[in-house]
């Protein structure tokens, strides 16, 4: 997210709450696509990391950018922690490390979004360049401990920081040292976006087995293909994971809500300043009760930060949020995109891709999530392993595309989006494996040539 909500209108009852998201519904026709990623900064003279301080820091790429893109600044402290299109173009902000994040504006299809994003990675370059800076396109920083990772002024982040060791064994590593890109999707109904997280949910290792890209840590293999989908299975299991309650009867906007109040509180942020709440209750605030704001009541603001610090494999806002892929090169960062767009905005694609998931139990797709960081396309679901599963996905997504017909100035459909993924299917091997088998030969068992081969 790369704002924080500043609305100031008080919430009465958890109505209004399931009446904040229900109002994400549009028609099919008004529905739109984002896409998000982060990237990994390192100074291209050394691999070293970027610290946010300095004339060539994440500060000084962020002012550099500004003036690029004529975007608005948005501060914390004093600190500009990130920046934002007026007019209601894309975000970019800062995770925890240093990470460089795009957050794309709602595109009508794939074309746009690749169009955003070659804009946005042409100028990142351009500037970052000058400062002598590079991006890493892995899941992972593969070279840096914990200790030596910088930290972003964020206030948030502040309490995060705090907070993450008292829930979690790896809080800390899924802050500061992954990276992840993200599809963002609409729904019309209810039933619709139940239907739709459904599928997302079931379907999210197979995405992290496609996109498995993080198989280095501080410099050598750390046995997984996705270890920073590994990371998120020990961050905070009140906030993260499989939500098996959204396939039982009864999901919907109420039960989501139900779901998201009992997950326990970061902050509450009134004017400029973040309130360290880390582990209090929604609840409380609802009601005036909250022990470090006495009286203070919840705001619309406080829902739509509260639901953006919740991090299953598919998030509910006013929109759905696919969370479980790895970043990778450009291509990959499209291909997310044409993939959900091809299963979730055509009718029958929709339906064979329930079809597909169908007779799964709660088990069966715990157990997917459980081995898919580490057995990526080899993992077994339903009888059958990601790698036939992700073959039938990207049949559907594909015929979802080719009815959706939406051409580019060439006449070219939104098909070839997905051929990245095709090609990986065909091989049978993520790209985890390739930078293994790197290492493992011409690259001698160091990390140092991913900072050249494995680069925007």
């Amino acid at each position: 997210m790369a704002r924080d909500v500043v609305d100031a209108e008080l919430i009465e009852s958890p109505e209004d709450l399931v009446s904040w998201l229900e109002a994400g519904c549009k028609p099919e026709s008004a529905f739109r696509l984002g896409a998000e990623h982060e990237k990994i900064p390192f100074y291209l003279a050394d691999n070293s990391p970027v610290p946010y301080s300095g004339p060539r820091g994440i500060g000084a790429l962020l002012s550099g950018m500004r003036e690029r893109l004529g975007w608005d600044a948005i501060e914390d402290e004093g600190a500009v922690i990130g920046l934002y299109d007026p007019a209601g173009g894309g975000a970019i902000s800062l995770e925890p490390g240093g990470q460089f994040e795009l957050s794309g504006a709602p595109q009508a299809n794939i074309h746009d979004v690749a169009g955003e994003l070659a804009a946005h990675l042409t100028a990142v370059r351009d500037v970052a360049g000058g400062l002598g800076i590079g991006f890493l396109s892995l899941g992972m920083s593969p070279k840096w401990v914990l200790e030596e990772t910088p930290v972003m002024p964020k206030s948030r982040y502040r309490i995060m920081t705090r907070y993450m060791p008292r829930v979690g064994t790896r809080g800390l590593d899924m802050m500061y040292r992954t990276a992840t890109v993200q599809a963002n999707l609409d729904f019309s109904s209810e039933r619709d976006m139940v239907a739709k997280m459904r599928v997302g949910l079931a379907l999210q290792p197979m995405i992290t087995a496609l996109f498995a890209n993080s198989p280095f840590t501080e410099g050598a293999l750390n046995g997984f293909l996705s270890a920073r989908s590994e990371i998120w299975r020990h961050t905070d299991s009140a906030r993260s994971g499989m939500l098996p309650f959204v396939f039982e009867p009864g999901m919907g906007f109420e039960r989501y809500v139900d779901y998201a109040l009992d997950v326990p509180m970061y902050f509450v942020k009134r004017g400029s300043v973040y309130h360290d709440v880390a582990g209090a209750s929604f609840r409380d605030l609802l009601e005036g009760k909250l022990a470090a704001l006495p009286g203070e009541r919840a705001r619309v603001s406080d829902w739509a930060n509260h639901l953006s610090t919740i991090f299953p494999e598919v998030r509910l806002k006013r929109y759905l949020e696919m969370r479980g892929a790895d970043v990778g090169p450009p291509e990959r960062i499209t291909a997310l995109s044409a993939l959900m767009v091809g299963l979730f905005y055509d009718s029958d694609a929709l339906a064979g891709a329930g079809a597909l998931i169908e007779g799964w139990s709660a088990d069966d797709r715990q157990r997917a999530r459980d081995e898919a960081p580490r057995l990526a396309l080899a993992t077994r679901v339903g009888g059958r392993d990601l790698r036939v599963i992700a073959q039938d996905a990207l049949a559907l997504a594909r015929g979802g595309l080719k009815r959706r017909a939406r051409r580019d100035a060439g006449g070219a459909d939104e098909t070839r989006y997905l051929d990245p993924l095709d090609a990986i299917v065909a091989e049978g091997r993520v790209p985890a494996q390739d930078w293994i088998d790197r290492f493992e030969g011409p690259w001698g068992q160091s990390v140092e040539p991913a900072f050249r081969e494995a680069s925007f």
